[in-house]
C-alpha cells in the first residue's frame, strides 16, 4: 500500500507546509505529488484534486481507501500513526496543544489572510500595517508565554503539532522582520522552528521558485 501526499507550490501553500511537516517529523513513510496551484494551471489541477477529494484543495493525504483532506486531520493522523508523538501524554496538555493549532487553522483572528504565505517570497516586501503588528504583538505574547509554562525549547516542552502549525506564520512574520526585543523566548524560539532540518528543506526548495504575486498584497499597506 502507498501513501500519497498531494501537496501544494512550496512558496504558495501554507497548508499543505503544515501536513508535510507533519508527516516528516512524526517519521511516517509517504509519497508526495506536489500540485501546481499557480494561476491559470491553478483550476484544471485542482478540478483533478476534486474528483477524489470533496473540497478540491490541498493537501491530501491518500492512504489505501482513507481520503484525509484537511491539514489539521492530517497532522493528527502522522501523530497517530508514529503513537502520538507529536502531542502530549497528558490529556490536558493535549487538549491545549490542540487548542493552538485549532486557533491557527481558523487564521489568528485574520492576520494570515492579510499577509499571506507568498508575501515572505518576495524581495520588495511592504512594511506591516499598524493593525498587522498589533496582531503580531498578540501573538509574539502567546507564545512567550507558552515558553515560558512549558520551560521550552518548544510550545508544549517537546516538540507538537503546535508547533508546526504556527511555521508558516513564523515564516510570514520573520520574512517582515518585526523588533522582537520584547519577547525573547518567542524570538528563539522561531529561530529554532526555521532551523530544524524539515522546515529548512520546504524553504530551501520554496525560495527557487518565482514568487507568486497577489494582486492586493501591496495595497494592504497603503
Amino acid at each position: 500500500m502507498t501513501r500519497v501526499l498531494y501537496s501544494g507550490t512550496r512558496n504558495a501553500s501554507s497548508w499543505a507546509f503544515r501536513a508535510w511537516l507533519a508527516l516528516k517529523e512524526a517519521g511516517v513513510s509517504f509519497d508526495e505529488e506536489v500540485v501546481d496551484i499557480r494561476r491559470p494551471q491553478r483550476f484544471a489541477n485542482l478540478d483533478r484534486i476534486r474528483a477524489f477529494s470533496p473540497p478540491g484543495a490541498v493537501p491530501v493525504l491518500v492512504d489505501g481507501d482513507a481520503v484525509i483532506f484537511d491539514s489539521l486531520a492530517i497532522m493528527e493522523y502522522a501523530s497517530e500513526l508514529a503513537g502520538g508523538v507529536l502531542l502530549p501524554g497528558d490529556p490536558r496538555k493535549r487538549a491545549h496543544v490542540r487548542s493552538l493549532v485549532s486557533w491557527q487553522h481558523a487564521g489568528l483572528s485574520g492576520l494570515c489572510p492579510r499577509l499571506s504565505f507568498e508575501s515572505a517570497f518576495y524581495p520588495d516586501r511592504r512594511a506591516m500595517t499598524d493593525g498587522e503588528v498589533a496582531d503580531a504583538s498578540r501573538i509574539f505574547e502567546v507564545w512567550e508565554q507558552e515558553l515560558a509554562r512549558s520551560g521550552g525549547p518548544w510550545l508544549a516542552g517537546a516538540l507538537s503539532l503546535a508547533d508546526l502549525a504556527f511555521a508558516p506564520t513564523v515564516v510570514r512574520l520573520h520574512a517582515h522582520a518585526p523588533d522582537l526585543a520584547q519577547w525573547p523566548r518567542a524570538a528563539a524560539w522561531m529561530t529554532r522552528l526555521l532551523a530544524r532540518d524539515t522546515v529548512r528543506a520546504w524553504m530551501d526548495e520554496a525560495r527557487t521558485l518565482a514568487p507568486v504575486q497577489l494582486d492586493d498584497y501591496g495595497s494592504r499597506g497603503q
